[in-house]
């Protein structure tokens, strides 16, 4: 890749130019009429538009190059990426797997020194570009001591971590979590670096450990790979699970691990416990009552599906419905609430006397049917300030008929 022509004046321009266009028609309607590389500046504007929600200030600035889709993909967004820096500090840290560079980049701002490793030439080079345009750095000169503020690494993290004699006060992870087919993986070691057989040297090389991991992947499966972890941070984002933070810390116990479901919307929710409170958790199982309740959705990925009965005082519709119900409920209660209108038959001319615009919000919780099945047997499409809720509460399956309750 030729960076300098990519950072041209002509180039730059024509990518502001048409930042909101049809990349496929800018291809068509330029094609031999330019001086750069048409391809290569019609792919940054379409990385730009994907990127856009993701990443706005980078999407935004004209001095930054965007990378090919996959690694756009894996990136976590501003927004989760300053969360991981939060309280982050030290000397130094390395990012093993630096990709896009985001997380590198949030997560070195309070360190005297953030080392960044990618083993992928092209993206190596546009992180480096854009990490030089970002913030301080002195180049990729040899690695001699901890004298400058960023330092690059073109090779494998965990070679360059089996060879250096640095010691860390923190390393983060990224585990690339695409198959040689391109299929999704989940598993810890089977994602590429396996953090699980190279546990032993990241311990001995740092302080602490993050790694970012899929938010598929199950939780009691990764302290089954990494027993040794101490905290598993569920981070969403406007209710939408967006990863997993696998975390460890030298010196901290191991008789107690903690499962934290952060929620980066408006309000930053937050729902912290230890596992053993879910097994010892009791719930008392009841029929609808006034309200019903949603979880939010990474405090039903952390698992905390009786604790949360437990600790609002909620009761649960059935054992494997994780609706919640009760007369009132708390101010801060960390999930969704509806207020039961009433409990309705799902038929379908019975919904149309009731809704006969026909937009009506499904949602489907243990119940017979998908959500999209459910809208299509009755003719609904999403919409409207009206919800029903199918589940399945101790004496069957059930829809009500409920208001959001703001």
């Amino acid at each position: 890749m030729n960076l300098s022509e990519l950072n041209s004046a002509e180039f730059r321009q024509f990518v502001q130019d048409h930042l909101t266009e049809d990349p496929a028609l800018l291809l068509f309607k330029y094609q031999g009429k330019v001086t750069f590389d048409l391809k290569m500046a019609v792919q940054q504007i379409s990385a730009r538009q994907r990127a856009a929600k993701k990443l706005p200030a980078w999407s935004e600035n004209p001095n930054l190059l965007f990378p090919a889709s996959i690694s756009l993909e894996q990136s976590s967004s501003e927004e989760t990426a300053r969360f991981k820096g939060e309280g982050m500090t030290g000397k130094s840290m390395i990012d093993l797997t630096g990709g896009f560079g985001v997380d590198f980049f949030y997560l070195s701002q309070e360190f005297e020194k953030g080392i960044y490793c990618e083993r992928q030439p092209e993206l190596f080079q546009i992180t480096k570009h854009n990490l030089e345009q970002l913030g301080p750095s002195k180049g990729s000169e040899p690695l001699e001591g901890l004298d400058r503020k960023f330092e690059f690494f073109e090779g494998d993290g965990l070679g360059f971590l089996k060879k250096t004699e640095l010691h860390f006060d923190l390393i983060f992870a990224d585990p690339a979590r695409r198959g040689n087919g391109n299929q999704k993986l989940y598993k810890l070691q089977d994602c590429e670096p396996d953090v699980v057989s190279a546990w032993s040297l990241l311990r001995s090389k740092s302080d602490k450990i993050l790694i970012k991991a899929s938010p598929m992947l199950d939780i009691s499966q990764a302290w089954s790979e990494l027993p040794e972890i101490q905290k598993i941070t569920v981070i969403s984002v406007k209710n939408e699970v967006k990863e997993l933070l696998l975390s460890w810390e030298k010196g901290k116990t191991q008789e107690s691990r903690e499962i934290s479901a952060v929620d980066l919307g408006s309000e930053n929710l937050k729902f912290s416990f230890d596992p053993k409170e879910e097994e010892n958790a009791a719930a008392q199982l009841g029929e609808a009552e006034k309200y019903l309740i949603e979880p939010l959705s990474g405090i039903l990925k952390a698992g905390a599906f009786t604790l949360f009965a437990a600790r609002f005082g909620m009761k649960k519709l059935e054992k494997n419905s994780h609706i919640y119900t009760g007369n009132q409920f708390p101010s801060e209660i960390p999930g969704r609430i509806f207020e039961v209108i009433q409990e309705i038959a799902p038929k379908k001319q019975e919904i149309k006397n009731l809704f006969p615009s026909g937009k009506v919000n499904v949602i489907c919780r243990n119940y017979s049917i998908k959500a999209e099945e459910l809208k299509k047997k009755l003719g609904l499409k999403d919409g409207g300030e009206d919800f029903l809720i199918g589940t399945k509460t101790g004496s069957g399956y059930k829809v009500f008929w409920c208001k959001r309750v703001k």
